[in-house]
């Protein structure tokens, strides 16, 4: 019995695990219809699911729509295939969409299915007024309530099929819009069509153009109408009368003006009333061409034209004249003439002034007579006016002036104004300036002023002016006038007429001169670095000179000089070049100088040489007297002194360098006196050259030696006098 229990838990076991086994194989949506669906469609979308199991199914399916990856519906059922109903598809129903199952722990979903959906709903279209005004408006109203916005509106208006007039609007946040639309004189009976457009994307849908109800238009008032009198040909002279009038519908209260216009010139208005009317005098061929009435209020306006021709009853006058260009004293002949010489009463005027009521005028004219001349015909009443005719009567010319202002002086380069008159003359006077008879210049003027001519004289010019006008004398010339033209400094040059370098008391000229200037010049010599001249004077030359009688260091540096006239204030003052004067001695001071130097130098060497010839006897003496104790060294020194060949020898290039050098001053071998000094003389016989005779013979020199002995040591003093070659 256990092992029965047993076994069937097993099978239990195994059969429980069999139910929970299954996998989701496939999963996939289908359109009913199908994919693609008329507007307004019913649409049903189906999830398809494939399971398998082990047993039968113990748990429900949840199945989820999404459009757009926006979830539409949530279903839990035990069935595998479950719908999402669409009732009458819509645009805004388009897109993208998938479903998902899930069991238990395992979910699956389908691709994305793209539904289409096409076309829009017909739109809607209400006006708020069947019947309307001229002048008033009209508000149409354009809706798809099937559709959610953003949808584009394109509203027209339309009478019998012709367009007129055309709005569009996107509504974005409304399926719907509402236009305005004005109400023109020229709608009769209007109808309003609406489309709407709807885009997905780069994708954009229309709907048919659905119309409205018809709206019928009431005139305010009728188009204008002309009334001509008299009707048919109308001849210059008649009467003429033009009118325009309108109908006016009760309704109508605003204000309104009526307008006759002669093509842009208004001829005739009213105002609040329903005609106007233009009458002229007479008719005249000027009243030939196109009348517009027209008639405005705030908001409507309408306009009639008519055509008027008038026939011509005679031509334009024409004022004939023998000359327009008389001398005073001349005949004038005035003659008025109609084509075909009908009969007519003629008057001839002057500046609107009659002079005449014939058709003829003859007399001698003077300066006064010039002006306007025209004559009038009148035939029945119709006068007509010949164009106007000039007439200018001139005076003679009188004998002109030249003329500039003398105040001032005519500098070269600088403008001259000239200027040229007649008094007496009728304009237009034309003046020509002539320059040393050469006539350049031309001015008109047209009045008696004189004419002014500008120049710039570079020298001394004559110059005429000569006058004419229309009158048939000529031209008359003016005296002549010389103008005086001052030539300023341009340049300076300053030179030395000798050479740069002055021998001392001699002459230094200087010579300022200038290669052009008029007269008087300033002349100014000035020292470098030297603002005040030392020299000036004025002349009426191209040079001036300065000098100096006698030159001295004084007149040693650099010179330059300045030169200008009257003209100078005008331009900048010129300055010379500049010069360097070097003042020399004369020869004669030089030689003076050259002694005086020599003089110094000869008694200089006198001087130092008798110096030297006393230093060096005084040297000769002094060893001598400090060694010899007695007489018998002044004997020898004597003899030594005295001895010929000494003399010689001293005359011969002995060297008391050597002497001095070798000699102890007094002073610094001073001994006691208590020492014993033994002095010894030893005779040397020197072979020494003759200088007084031949090269070859040789003499004989005596030299002593002396030496001192002393207690504490003996001290051995030579001298050697009068060596030969002072070795």
């Amino acid at each position: 019995m256990y092992l029965a229990l047993l076994g069937m838990l097993w099978f239990c076991t195994r059969l429980k695990g069999q139910e929970n086994s299954f996998t989701i194989n496939t999963i996939e949506m289908k359109a009913e219809p199908g994919w693609e669906v008329q507007n307004g469609k019913n649409l049903t979308l189906k999830c398809l699911v494939d399971i398998s199991a082990t047993s039968k199914l113990q748990s429900q399916l949840q199945v989820l729509f999404y459009k757009d990856d926006v979830l539409l519906k949530n279903i839990t059922s035990w069935n595998k295939e479950e719908g999402f109903f669409i009732q009458a598809a819509r645009f805004y129903d388009r897109g993208n969409y998938k479903c998902t199952v899930i069991l238990n722990n395992k979910e699956k979903t389908t691709k994305d299915y793209s539904l289409s959906v096409k076309g829009v709903p017909n739109p809607r279209v209400t006006v708020d007024k069947m019947e309307v005004m001229e002048g008033s408006k009209v508000m149409v109203e354009c809706s798809v309530p099937e559709e959610k916005p953003p949808i584009y509106f394109i509203v027209e208006k339309l009478e019998v099929d012709i367009y007129k007039q055309r709005k569009e609007k996107m509504a974005l946040e409304k399926n719907y819009v509402t236009l305005e639309f004005p109400i023109e004189e020229r709608d009769h009976v209007l109808i309003f069509q609406c489309q709407a457009k709807i885009s997905f994307g780069n994708f954009v849908e229309a709907s048919e153009f659905t119309k409205s109800d018809l709206v019928t238009v009431r005139e305010t008032f009728s188009v204008p109408s002309f009334q001509i009198k008299p009707e048919g040909e109308i001849t210059e002279g008649d009467s003429l009368t033009l009118k325009c009038t309108i109908q006016v519908t009760h309704m109508f209260l605003e204000d309104r003006e009526i307008i006759i216009q002669k093509d842009k010139q208004i001829v005739a208005y009213a105002k609040h009333g329903t005609e106007v009317t233009y009458s002229p005098p007479i008719a005249k061929v000027e009243h030939i061409g196109n009348y517009t009435c027209k008639v405005e209020s705030s908001k409507i306006s309408k306009v009639n034209s008519v055509f008027i021709n008038i026939t011509e009853l005679f031509s334009k006058p024409e004022l004939l004249i023998s000359s327009n260009h008389l001398d005073e004293g001349g005949k004038l002949d005035l003659s008025c003439q109609i084509a075909g010489s009908p009969l007519a009463n003629f008057t001839i005027q002057k500046e609107n002034i009659t002079i005449t009521n014939s058709q003829n005028f003859t007399k001698r004219v003077w300066v006064h007579d010039s002006g306007t001349y025209r004559c009038l015909a009148e035939i029945r009443n119709v006068i007509k006016e010949s164009d106007p005719v000039q007439l200018s009567v001139f005076e003679i010319v009188s004998k002109p002036r030249i003329f500039h202002n003398s105040q001032s002086e005519v500098i070269k380069g600088q403008p001259l104004l000239l200027y040229c008159q007649s008094i007496n003359g009728t304009p237009p006077i034309i003046y020509h300036l002539c320059k040393m008879n050469t006539c350049k210049s031309q001015q008109e003027m047209y009045s008696n002023k004189p004419a002014v001519f500008s120049d710039k004289p570079t020298a001394t010019t004559e110059y005429t002016c000569v006058a004419k006008n229309h009158h048939s004398q000529g031209s008359v010339a003016s005296d002549v006038l010389k103008v005086v033209v001052i030539v300023p400094v341009a340049r300076v040059n300053l030179t030395i007429l000798s050479r740069e370098e002055v021998e001392s008391g001699k002459e230094v000229v200087l010579r300022c001169s200038t290669d052009e200037g008029s007269w008087p010049i300033h002349y100014k010599f000035y020292k470098h670095n030297s603002m005040v001249p030392f020299s000036e004077t004025t002349s009426n030359s191209t040079q001036v000179i300065w000098h100096t009688l006698q030159a001295s260091k004084e007149n040693e540096g650099q010179y330059y000089c300045t030169a200008t006239n009257r003209a100078n204030i005008y331009s900048n003052f010129p300055k010379s070049n500049i010069i360097t004067v070097r003042v020399t001695l004369a020869p004669w001071m030089k030689g003076l100088i050259a002694v005086f130097i020599i003089a110094a130098i000869i008694i200089a060497l006198v001087l130092v040489a008798r110096w030297y010839f006393v230093k060096k006897a005084k040297a000769k003496q002094m060893p001598v007297e400090m060694s010899r104790p007695g007489p018998p060294l002044n004997s020898n020194t004597e003899k030594m002194q005295s001895d010929p060949n000494m003399e010689a020898n001293s005359h011969s290039g002995y060297n008391d360098d050597i002497g001095n050098h070798t000699m102890k001053p007094a002073n610094e071998h001073k001994e006691p006196d208590h020492l014993n000094v033994d002095v010894e003389y030893t005779e040397v016989e020197v072979l020494t050259p003759d200088l007084h005779r031949a090269p070859e013979r040789k003499g004989t020199e005596t030299v002593y030696s002396e030496i001192r002995k002393a207690d504490s040591g003996e001290n051995r003093h030579s001298r050697i006098e009068g060596s030969l070659d002072a070795t």
